[in-house]
């Protein structure tokens, strides 16, 4: 199948397809999981583990140049102790 100059144009400009949803709840279940490791103390309070979740400010963004990937942007919250 031979593409047309301005269909591969087309192509490599639209990057790369969005993320399937379960492959969004794999990567939440995978930070998740890695939590539970660095503080063990979230095992049993499913609660206080989706707290840290959102508390780390994980943000999609679509990449820039070259493929467009997604880039995950990991924002840490403030600590008003050490200021």
């Amino acid at each position: 199948m031979k593409l047309s100059f301005l269909d591969f144009l087309k192509q490599g400009l639209q990057g790369e397809e969005s993320i399937h949803p379960l492959e969004q709840q794999m990567a939440k279940r995978w930070v998740k999981q890695r939590l539970q490791r660095l503080f063990p103390e979230l095992r049993d309070d499913p609660v206080a583990l989706e707290r840290a979740y959102q508390e780390l400010g994980i943000e999609q963004h679509e990449g820039s140049g070259k493929g467009g990937t997604t880039v995950y942007e990991i924002t840490l919250p403030k600590n008003d102790k050490l200021s």
